[in-house]
């Protein structure tokens, strides 16, 4: 039976803690999964979307990128993913009577977790400047709206337009379209936040800024190198695949300043043995310090080339540029300076030295915990440098393998939603179109808030997202978006964005992947792409939350018509009719997508893009051919009696959506403020298990940032670091503080000092 929404929200300030778990997956949870499930849409609606989840011809997960084989369980999803569905698919409301009832101010002091817990908006909203409460409006009011902002502006320039990594790829390419045809390229993304340090580093290396194996490579690994994931909790269905490589005969190496149950014993739901046993799946834990790996990657790198036949020579010769600076610089990689920055001994990194002269094959994942750190880019290079050397990159069972966490924020980038555009795309795009795109760089997410500071920004527009909630330094960012003229939200449910506005602010309620899609041409289709490059069809087989909404399509198309005006020759009309129409289009702008329809049709389980390294060896940098770097090691220096924090998701939350309030696999229930510190590190700042503490962030201009009310938790975190969930801890990120070339914020080193305080309750 489907519950109500929390009428008020939960105390969240003394969260229970047991010891964490060593294994992920099994029975809890799937009782987790159903008990959500049921909480949300009730039984027959939980059967009926569940098993449409990442099915050929069903809907694509609104979670997390992680892609599918050929051939799909009849239960192809995990926890996570069920709790994202169940969020969306939920048969609870916010209609306009809760906007009448809970002025913005009351909004304001609510938790993410119970602003989302409210349902779907059902109704497009408006806050006139002034008023106290969201008022409903017409779909034309709110156009017009943004047409009078948007053309009162004194240069495009001044409009941003954001979009999160769930919005399709029909949706993505027409919103850059339209954007750039408005004359501007602001358009940070999701991205931005998260691998943008990705892409940097793989484009100048590789020339290609994406991952470079398929899910057939990971079960022909003979080992994959796991670097600051949770794949449990993030990307759970990956457990399968590493289950499936274990079982093939790969090892395992997890580099992790945490333990994590997911790595250590996956129990796969789909099997009696699983359920019951369970795999390990973790070889080797190497437990980093935080912002270390770029040293580890790079002693790595000077042992292999001093190992006799180890380098592929031949690879190196034929393939590679730049190899003797890098051997230069990596000769003088010093034991001692690794060791101080990984908190490894020397005994694991010869271990994992072992096992990587072992490997033919080899395969190296990461995600965040490599991507937010000020020398995230050169890390990054740095993992591509070790590849190199062992010629595993255009190798069947090898390559890198960036593991993104939305479900289209690949596909999003490949559409053009990126400020710094190439500029063979633009000259695709008009050519096609008949216009003229800026050619200036626009504003990444950073930059975003900056100009909204500054007054440079005066409308942002954010296609799904909860950008208040997922960027840095909170205080700075909201005062930044308060400053706008306008913003305005294409959302399905509420967050903490629609709480924090500019003098005007629109809500305008969109379909999700679980709605049924249809528009004057008939039943409609979008697509995705996800971690791997492949390129699938979503169709969404529940009737809309709401009469009154319109996909995210159509909310592009008629707000081009309405700024735009009769001035513009794109046939925004045709392309809300039938998306088959904005995918022609595709076909001739965007490589790899020639013919569309017609392979969308011809494959039902999606196409693979093409991908240079992979599918030829070649690599499209400036020099054609893969480029070693030679970067100084750089690894976070932390001053006495501090710690180095990194920001994290808890187990029920994905992104900045809180499903509820613990953290199974780390021991925490009922609540999220704490802060995970290694038991010698805590006692030696005076801090018991149990104790609260103010968290301070220390900056270099001498400022200070300051989240209160912390439960410190004795945990078995590398020594000198410690874990707080975001986006709670996004307060202590400061705005300035990015990694180099990505300007990606910098997460996940947070010098940090613990402030004693009274306990709560």
């Amino acid at each position: 039976m489907v519950s109500k929404p929390p009428v008020g929200d939960p105390v969240q300030d003394a969260p229970r803690v047991a010891a964490p778990q060593h294994a992920a997956a099994g029975l809890p949870a799937v009782a987790h999964t159903l008990r959500m499930a049921h909480e949300q849409m009730g039984v027959r609606r939980t059967a009926r979307t569940l098993l449409k989840v990442n099915q050929k011809d069903g809907f694509d997960c609104p979670g997390c990128a992680w892609p599918e084989a050929d051939k799909r369980h009849v239960a192809e999803f995990c926890e996570n993913g069920a709790k994202a569905v169940a969020e969306e698919a939920t048969l609870r409301r916010v209609t306009p009577e809760f906007f009448a009832a809970h002025p913005v101010a009351d909004l304001a002091t609510r938790s993410g977790y119970w602003l989302g817990q409210q349902g779907r908006i059902t109704h497009p909203m408006y806050l006139p400047e002034g008023a106290e409460r969201y008022e409903p409006v017409s779909w034309e009011r709110a156009f017009a709206i943004i047409a009078e902002e948007l053309t009162a502006l004194s240069s495009p320039d001044e409009a941003l337009f954001y979009t999160s990594g769930r919005t399709s790829n029909e949706a993505a390419f027409l919103l850059q379209l339209f954007a750039r045809e408005f004359g501007t390229n602001n358009l940070p993304d999701c991205s931005n936040m998260c691998h943008e340090s990705s892409g940097s580093a793989l484009t100048e290396t590789l020339g290609v800024g994406k991952g470079s194996v398929s899910l057939e490579d990971l079960h022909r690994a003979d080992l994959i190198v796991v670097a600051g994931q949770n794949p449990g909790t993030n990307h759970p269905r990956m457990l399968s695949a590493l289950e499936k490589a274990k079982a093939a005969g790969a090892r395992i190496i997890s580099v992790n300043p945490l333990p994590e149950a997911g790595l250590e014993r996956f129990k796969n739901p789909q099997t009696a043995q699983g359920l019951l046993k369970g795999a390990a799946l973790t070889d080797l834990f190497l437990q980093i310090r935080i912002g270390g790996d770029q040293a580890l990657f790079r002693l790595l790198g000077r042992l292999v080339l001093e190992t006799p036949g180890a380098v592929d020579e031949e690879f190196v010769a034929a393939y590679t540029h730049g190899f003797e600076e890098f051997a230069a610089a990596a000769r003088e990689a010093d034991w001692d300076e690794t060791l101080a920055a990984t908190g490894l001994t020397r005994a694991e990194i010869e271990k994992a030295l072992e096992m990587v002269l072992a490997s033919e094959r080899t395969i190296v994942c990461w995600a965040m915990g490599l991507t937010q750190h000020k020398h995230s880019v050169p890390t990054i290079r740095e993992v591509v440098n070790l590849l190199l050397l062992r010629g595993a990159v255009g190798r069947p069972g090898a390559g890198v393998c960036p593991v993104r966490g939305h479900s289209n924020v690949q596909g999003d980038r490949t559409m053009g939603i990126f400020e710094r555009p190439a500029p063979a795309f633009l000259d695709a795009l008009d050519k096609e179109f008949g216009i003229v795109s800026p050619r200036h760089h626009g504003f990444d997410v950073v930059r975003s808030i900056q100009a909204l500071r500054d007054g440079e920004a005066k409308v942002f527009f954010a296609m799904g997202g909860n950008f208040v909630g997922a960027t840095p330094d909170t205080e700075v960012t909201e005062a930044a978006m308060r400053s706008a003229r306008l913003t305005v939200h294409v959302s399905t449910k509420l967050n903490r964005s629609h709480a924090v506005t500019g003098r005007r602010a629109l809500i305008l309620p969109t379909l999700g992947r679980t709605d049924k899609d249809v528009q004057k041409s008939g039943r409609q289709v979008v697509t995705v792409e996800d971690s791997m490059g492949l390129v699938h069809a979503s169709r969404g087989n529940l009737p809309p939350a709401s009469p009154h909404l319109l996909s995210e399509p159509a909310i592009v198309a008629r707000m081009a018509r309405a700024v735009l005006g009769e001035g513009s020759a794109t046939p925004w009309e045709e392309f809300e009719a039938d998306y088959a129409r904005i995918r022609d289009r595709i076909a001739r702008v965007v490589p790899g997508f020639e013919d569309f329809n017609a392979r969308l049709a011809a494959n039902p389980g999606g196409f693979a893009l093409p991908h240079a390294p992979r599918d030829e060896r070649r690599f499209p940098t400036k020099t054609g051919k893969a480029n070693f770097t030679a970067a100084p090691v750089e690894y976070p220096r932390v001053p006495e009696g501090r710690l180095l924090l990194q920001t994290l998701r808890s187990h029920d939350q994905y992104n900045t959506t809180i499903y509820g309030l613990d953290d199974r696999y780390r021991g925490i229930t009922g609540g999220r403020r704490v802060v995970l510190v290694h038991p010698e590190d805590a006692a030696a700042l005076g801090f018991a298990d149990g104790a609260y503490a103010d968290l301070v962030s220390e900056w270099t201009d001498g400022s200070e940032r300051r989240a209160p009310g912390f439960r410190v938790v004795h945990y078995p975190t590398a020594r000198g670091c410690a874990a707080a969930y975001y986006p709670e801890t996004n307060v202590l990120v400061p705005l300035e503080s990015t990694a180099d070339v990505s300007n990606t914020p910098a997460s996940k080193s947070v010098i940090v000092r613990l402030v004693p305080r009274p306990a709560e309750g």
